[in-house]
Formats: C-alpha cells, sequence, structure tokens
C-alpha cells in the first residue's frame, strides 16, 4: 500500500480488429514500436551477425591456409574445447558415492564431460532420474542411498571401508534384507536335504533373504556371504558349499548319501558350480545352476533406473504422427512471493481419434506436464485423462470445435522450462510442447504490478463455496481464455460472442479524497486493414468499485 500523495495508475490497452466474417482481437501494450519494426530490427540484427560470423570464421582460415590441404591443418584450441581436470571432489563421487548405483553407460557419459558446469548439471540429472517423488523438494532415493552408505561404513567394514565390502555393496543397492541367517562364529551346521543333509562345521557365514528384488524381478532371493578367512571380509559366493569348513578333509563333514555309502566324497570335485555332495532331494541343483549364476550376475550389475518414460519422450528428438494442440501460460499473484501459473492446452478435435461406445463416440487424451529448472531438477508435475463425448449424429458438426484442459500451478518466480505431452489412446498420435517461461516476480506489497492480461470468452462470479476451485477459476472469477493458435494468428472470435477482458492490478495507490486504490484504464480497438481506431473508452476504478478492471 502506497502513503503520501496518491498514486493514479493509468493502463493503455490498444486492441487490433480485423473484420471479416468474424472478429480478431490482437492485444498489445501500447509502446511506440510495431511488429514490422521489431521483424526489420531482428532481420538487420541476424543479418549483422551472420556477416560477423562469416568475418570471425573465413578470414583466419584465408590468411591460415596458403595452399595447404585444409583437412591436415591441426584443428584450433579453443577455450570452450578445454578439458578441465577432473577434480578429487568429482572424482569421489564417482569411484566412491555412486559406484555400485551408476550404470556403465553414464559412467561413460560423464567420463567424457570437459568442465565442472557439465558435471554438475550431470549429478543434478543423475539424481533426478531416481527420485520416486520429482514434484517435492526432497530427493528420497538420494537421502536413502546415503544413509546406507553411512551404514555399510559403519557395520560392515572389514579392513577396507564398509562400502568397499559385498555385504556393503549390496546393503548399498538394495537395502536391508528382510531376514539374516547369520552364524558369526561358524561350527557345527546342519545341512538342508537341498545341500545334500548331513553335518560339518562352517566357517563365519550369512544368508540374507529379500522376499522381492525389484530390480531383479524375482521373488525369495537368497544372498549367501562367507568368511573363510576369519577377518570379517564376508564374500559374496554362489557356491554353497565354499562354507563347509570340512570340504577338503577327507571322510569329514560327509552328506547323508556319502555316510551310507551311497556316495563318493570325491566326486563333489567333478566339475559343477558347486561342490555339494549328493543328496536324496537335490538331483535338480544341476538343472538350477543357470538360475542362481543368473542371479548372481544381475547381482553385481546396477540397479536398472526406473523413472525414464518421461525422459525418453521430452529428449526425444523424433517426432512423428504428431497430435496438434495449443498452449497458454498465464500468470497472476499468490502470496508476495508465490505466482500462481493457470496453463491451458487447446487440442482440436478433428486431430483425435473417436471410438464408438454404445451409440457415442468418445475421445480420450492423457495428458502429462512438467515445470523444471534449466538445469533440469523437476519443480512441478502434472497429469490427467481428458474425455470428450460426443452423439454419434453431431460428429462431424463438432469436429470443427476444439477441447479445453487447464491446471494452475503454484511458482516461485524464475526461469523454468514447460514440457508438455499429450497422447491420444485411441490412436497412435502423440504431441509435445517444450518452451522457456519466465515466471514473474509480481512483488511486495509496495510494488505496482499486474497479472496477464486475458482475453476471454466467459468472465463470470462463482459461488462463494467454489471460490479457488474448479477450472478455469481464479480468485473469485471463472475465466476461460481464448487460446491464440500456435501459427501465430490471433485469437478469433465470432459474430455474436462475447469478448472479455480479465486484469488484476496490485498495489494501488489510495485516493486521498475517496480512500479507494485509484487506476484508470483506457481501451482502445483498432482495424488492422485501415489502422483506424473503432472503439476508444476510459474506464477508472471509481465506477467499478475497484472490484474488476
Amino acid at each position: 500500500m502506497m502513503h503520501g500523495k496518491p498514486q493514479i495508475a493509468r493502463f493503455f490497452i490498444v486492441f487490433l480488429l480485423v473484420i471479416s466474417g468474424s472478429f480478431l482481437l490482437h492485444a498489445q501494450d501500447g509502446t511506440q514500436n510495431s511488429n514490422s519494426d521489431v521483424k526489420d530490427k531482428s532481420s538487420d540484427d541476424q543479418k549483422q551477425s551472420t556477416s560477423d560470423k562469416s568475418k570471425s570464421v573465413t578470414a583466419p582460415d584465408a590468411e591460415q591456409s596458403g595452399g595447404q590441404d585444409p583437412l591436415s591443418r591441426p584443428k584450433p584450441q579453443t577455450p570452450s574445447g578445454k578439458r578441465e581436470k577432473l577434480s578429487s571432489a568429482y572424482k569421489k563421487w564417482l569411484d566412491e558415492d555412486v559406484r555400485w548405483i551408476i550404470t556403465s553407460e553414464e559412467e561413460s557419459a560423464f567420463k567424457k564431460l570437459t568442465n565442472d558446469s557439465e558435471r554438475e548439471t550431470f549429478i543434478e540429472g543423475f539424481w533426478l532420474r531416481r527420485d520416486p517423488t520429482p514434484d517435492t523438494q526432497e530427493n528420497e532415493y538420494k537421502e536413502e542411498h546415503y544413509r546406507r552408505i553411512a551404514y555399510a561404513n559403519e557395520h560392515f567394514a572389514a579392513g577396507v571401508p564398509g562400502w568397499k565390502t559385498d555385504r556393503g555393496r549390496i546393503y548399498i543397492m538394495y537395502g536391508p534384507p528382510d531376514s539374516i541367517d547369520a552364524h558369526p562364529m561358524g561350527g557345527p551346521y546342519q545341512r538342508s536335504a537341498e545341500e545334500g543333509g548331513g553335518s560339518t562345521e562352517t566357517f563365519p557365514f550369512e544368508v540374507w533373504r529379500y522376499r522381492y528384488l525389484e530390480a531383479l524381478g524375482q521373488q525369495e532371493v537368497e544372498i549367501e556371504f562367507v568368511d573363510d578367512c576369519g577377518c570379517g571380509a564376508y564374500e559374496m559366493t554362489i557356491d554353497r558349499s565354499k562354507k563347509d569348513a570340512l570340504l577338503h578333509v577327507p571322510n569329514a563333514g560327509l552328506t547323508t548319501m556319502e555316510e551310507m555309502g551311497m556316495a563318493n566324497k570325491a566326486d563333489r570335485f567333478r566339475g559343477g558350480l558347486e561342490q555339494l555332495g549328493q543328496g536324496p532331494f537335490n538331483s535338480n541343483n544341476q538343472t538350477k545352476q543357470f538360475d542362481r549364476m543368473e542371479t548372481f550376475a544381475k547381482l553385481n550389475t546396477p540397479p536398472p533406473v526406473k523413472f525414464k518414460d518421461l525422459s525418453e519422450v521430452v529428449t526425444s528428438k523424433i517426432r512423428y504422427n504428431l497430435l496438434p494442440f495449443d498452449v497458454r501460460v498465464d500468470f497472476v499473484k499468490l502470496t508476495s512471493d508465490t505466482v500462481l501459473v493457470p496453463i491451458t492446452l487447446q487440442v482440436p478435435l478433428r486431430g483425435l481419434t473417436f471410438a464408438n461406445k454404445d451409440g457415442v463416440q468418445r475421445a480420450v487424451v492423457n495428458v502429462f506436464g512438467k515445470m523444471s529448472t534449466l538445469s533440469g531438477k523437476t519443480v512441478q508435475v502434472f497429469e490427467d485423462t481428458v474425455r470428450r463425448d460426443i452423439p454419434a449424429e453431431l460428429l462431424e458438426k463438432e469436429l470443427g470445435t476444439v477441447a479445453l484442459w487447464w491446471k494452475a500451478i503454484p511458482m516461485r518466480p524464475g526461469l523454468y522450462r514447460l514440457d508438455v505431452v499429450l497422447k491420444d489412446v485411441n490412436g497412435d498420435k502423440l504431441g509435445t510442447y517444450s518452451k522457456g517461461w519466465t515466471v514473474p516476480d509480481l512483488g511486495g506489497d509496495d510494488k505496482l504490478a499486474n497479472s496477464t492480461l486475458i482475453l476471454a470468452d466467459q468472465v463470470d462470479a462463482v459461488p462463494a463455496r467454489e471460490i479457488g476451485t474448479g477450472n478455469f477459476v481464479i480468485g473469485q472469477s471463472r475465466v476461460r481464455p481464448r487460446v491464440q493458435p500456435s501459427d501465430g494468428k490471433p485469437a478469433s472470435f465470432k459474430k455474436g460472442e462475447n469478448v472479455n477482458f480479465w486484469m488484476q492490478v496490485y498495489n494501488l495507490g489510495v485516493d486521498e479524497k475517496t480512500k479507494k486504490p485509484s487506476a484508470t484504464v483506457e481501451y482502445q480497438v483498432i482495424n488492422t486493414a485501415t489502422k483506424q481506431s473503432v472503439l476508444n473508452f476510459t474506464k477508472s476504478t471509481r465506477t467499478s468499485n475497484g472490484k474488476r478492471l
């Protein structure tokens, strides 16, 4: 709120009007530069830039060539091409922090980066790809990963840090097991029937059991660790006989069949993955060897990245069978440091695939979008399913219309990228949109500011119970915008349709006489064909009770 001499804010709004069977309105800010001036200036700047580039590139080549084969000349060393040495911090991140979870492709890509800025961006994206809740500030995966490292170092160290041991590696990759069968002192052990039965003596060992490992896609996974050196260095093994301390002692630690003279202990060493003795219930051990080898191989592979699908769609440069749609983004003050960002999507019905169901034609579109920082950190995610039902006899008539989808998300001021993916469920069309947007700082309580000017076909007051909720509801009003097509043409209105202008102004000065905020808005509509003004009027907050401009 401003004090002292009252500030009378004056807003000047110009609209261009084309009359050709329908009304086309285009909002301008009243500045002196016309579109043609901007285009001419942009063209001149582009020509000048091209000329400068031509001079800076071709001139040195001409001077240095001297008749020499250009392909044999050494490549010039540019500052951007210099490779910054990998510092100890990034080396530690690669070799220690993420050693067990980084994929070979990611590791190869990281090693090819040339400077610390690229490495920082890579690391941020690395954790983002694994974040189970990318729409929150916290990255639970990252926090849990470093907690596991700390736990491994505290509990599994054995002459080397705990994260380097086999138990530490499995714990970091897959978390705590559902149960542990621990034999820290070894000693007498009664074999299971699958291991051949009979009793023996063992080295210290542990069996970790996971009811289900999503990364492996397997249930009831058992992992055995054996400390055959007695030094605390438990090693993961695929051979269950490794824990047998009497394995190489003749006539000791016999299986049930060996004790009965029905098998020879020497037969254990005639090849095979495991050196288990023969028993009545383990005759199929040989057929299970490949399953054990597959599990062992997967346990030695970094867990796959779970959240890939959106990244693959958004980052792909190849587009086919496109689903066309238009996007409108507005900005409305929510709090002193938060801006409400209404996003409106407009999809032509003619581009959708309709399926007949009980005499009704239905189109279904899945919507997925996200707002992210330029470094790739996701700030907001939204998704929805949009359906449009049309009676079969009216389908042809309705195909010339559009479907609207609306979502308002709170954002902090700053520079972001908006990515939107639309999928036609009944067909195979896919539409994508990606553009950078600056969420403006609409200021605190002492800064004169205004929201986006919205050209709308509907502006209505909403009931008190619906304030701030529902489609197209901004505060106390339902504002349905008319979306401008992506081809650059202005939004169009047919004859007989209402044309509404909606905008909020913040922190107006107070008129000392009326003790109310004071502002004046001037409207001007111009015929773009004749450049003549066809409508001029002025509106004051004094005549509108300061509620709506």
